[in-house]
């Protein structure tokens, strides 16, 4: 009985680290996939600013992002799992179009007319620092870590690295509070879907959301004075639209929203550490803009502040692949941490 009682246990065992590892597989491809498509953004943007006036430009994207996620809906969900049923649904929609998707993307795009690529990435790249700060007064299960303090710290440290900024262009500009309006708005925008408890699932309110968020950028367009005349549709402005509207326009916000409801709104939000990173290597490679030694230090630094942040998602996948690299590692954080004798 004794040793078919232990070999069950086994079994259990082995079952739950699969489930493990495949949730582990499963948030990095979230992560990893979001980080791409939104960093791409910043590229799309740079490319098809000067053919649309900037909140135009946003309001025609989401109108596209809601085209392909409402078609996506009707395929993937029943009238059931779309149709809000709570105050907290409601919450997280208009937390989800409002809040995280037009009003931060509106403010992205109207600040970026102002300042350099370099110095908004610097301002976006707050969110992260910004989530964490709003989680602790609503999400106390979110609170990081002092190893979690210092891995942010190092973020930011490596994305000013990447960025490169021009010290001039850090003063004097009204770019720079429209950026900061941007990275606050989207922190507690995730911060808020991660409060509410809504029974609609993060694809229901990303196709309820990119909807909103298209009505209040055509309207703040509106208010702004901006024409359709002013539009020139030329092939590098209709692949931006493209690429904005269904890359980071749909599908990005679709594994965004997905991966708050997986790990919570603050180790989502480390995404926009990476961001900077995709966007300067995607400047490179189609734009034509250069790379210097300080930005791949940069890049090495924001390394070593997200592995610090570390993700217990992440480390299933490594200490079931890399017994070794994991043993290792798990000395030197709990050195850092105090945990062991120095």
């Amino acid at each position: 009985m004794c040793s078919a009682y232990q070999g069950c246990g086994r079994k259990q065992d082995t079952t739950t680290k699969g489930k493990n590892s495949m949730s582990a597989r499963r948030t990095a491809a979230l992560f990893g996939v979001s980080a791409i498509l939104f960093g791409g953004t910043f590229v799309g943007a740079k490319a098809g600013l000067p053919y649309f006036p900037p909140l135009l430009f946003v309001a025609i994207r989401f109108d596209i992002g809601a085209v392909v996620l409402a078609s996506y809906a009707v395929h993937q969900l029943s009238p059931a799992d779309l149709r809000p049923r709570t105050t907290d649904d409601i919450l997280a929609i208009l937390s989800t179009g409002i809040v995280v998707i037009g009003m931060t993307n509106a403010l992205i795009f109207v600040g970026q007319q102002y300042i350099t690529s370099g110095v908004a990435a610097i301002m976006m790249s707050l969110n992260p620092i910004l989530t964490p700060v709003f989680a602790a007064f609503l999400l106390h299960e979110e609170r990081l870590s002092t190893r979690g303090i210092l891995g942010l710290i190092l973020g930011l440290i490596g994305v000013a690295f990447v960025a490169n900024p021009d010290p001039s262009n850090l003063t004097g500009s009204i770019g720079l509070p429209i950026l900061f309006a941007a990275a606050v708005t989207g922190a507690i925008g995730a911060v808020g879907i991660r409060w509410t408890n809504p029974t609609l699932s993060s694809t229901a309110r990303t196709a309820w959301g990119v909807p909103l968020a298209a009505l209040l950028t055509h309207g703040l367009s509106v208010l702004a004075g901006e024409s359709a005349a002013a539009i020139s549709l030329t092939p590098i402005a209709v692949l931006s639209l493209a690429y904005v509207g269904i890359g980071s326009g749909a599908v990005a916000y679709l594994t965004y929203f997905d991966l708050i409801d997986t790990v919570g709104a603050t180790r989502a939000n480390l995404l926009f550490y990476l961001t900077p990173v995709v966007s300067t290597l995607g400047g490179w490679l189609l734009l034509g803009e250069t790379i210097s030694l300080v930005t791949i230090g940069g890049f090495m630094i924001i390394f070593v502040g997200f592995v610090l942040l570390g993700s217990g998602s992440i480390a299933v996948v490594v200490s079931k692949r890399l017994p070794r690299t994991w043993k290792q590692w798990t000395k030197a954080r709990m050195w850092v941490d105090g945990s062991t004798k120095r």
